[in-house]
Order: C-alpha cells, then structure tokens, then sequence
C-alpha cells in the first residue's frame, strides 16, 4: 500500500515538474521571464500579457463556472498566438501533457505580435 502510494506521489510530481518545464519554455518563446510559471498569479497575468488581452481578465478565472469559459478562451488565444489552430486548442484543453509539450518544444514561433490586432473600438489595425 505505501509503495503504491509513493509512486502515486512520485509520478504526480514529475509530472507537475514537465508541465511546469513546458510552461517555462513557452513564456521564453514569447519574450517573458520563464519563471513567471512559478509564481500563481503572476503566471496567469504573464500569460495575458503573452495572448494580448487586459489583466482583470485574471479576476474572471476566479468565478465559477464563468473561468471555464475564459480559460477556454485564453487556451485559444495562447495557441493562435504561435499560429496554431482551433484543433490545437482542442488538443491542449483535452491532451495537456501532449500538446503543451509540443508548444513549448516544437518549431512554433510567437507570432501573436506579427498579426492582426483589434482596438477598443472594435477597428481592425495593421
């Protein structure tokens, strides 16, 4: 029982471990410090720096039912921004330890500065 209970323990830190190393890996490929993903808030509030939407977004995470929905949205974000698509975003909301890996690891660049932004009046700008 304990062995199986130690393994258990092991196999969720080193798991934790990956994700956090991929998380690290894609906010360097985005220009941010990678040890931003160590700290809670501060990483939620890196990320929307790195998909380009407001900081009290951060607050929305923290409702229920409503931060379903934003994190679906960020998820989106975070993958269009290094020109990923919608199948994508499917795959790192179901598949985590696949895609976030092949994000953070594969040939993606950040791009989400090269493309199409949206003013606060709703303009299209180059």
């Amino acid at each position: 029982m304990a062995a199986a209970l130690l393994t258990i323990v092991l196999f969720f830190f080193g798991f934790t471990l990956f994700l956090i190393i991929c998380q690290w890996k894609v906010f360097t490929k985005a220009g941010k410090p990678g040890w931003a993903c160590l700290i809670p808030i501060y990483s939620g509030i890196v990320l929307l720096e790195i998909i380009k939407k407001p900081i009290w977004w951060i607050f929305m995470l923290l409702i229920p039912f409503v931060n379903i929905y934003f994190a679906i949205v960020i998820t989106n974000e975070l993958s269009k921004s290094f020109g990923k698509t919608a199948a994508f975003t499917v795959g790192l909301i179901f598949l985590p330890f696949i895609f976030y890996p092949m994000l953070a690891f594969g040939d993606a660049k950040y791009i989400y500065n090269q493309t199409e932004e949206i003013s606060e009046i709703g303009v299209a700008q180059a």
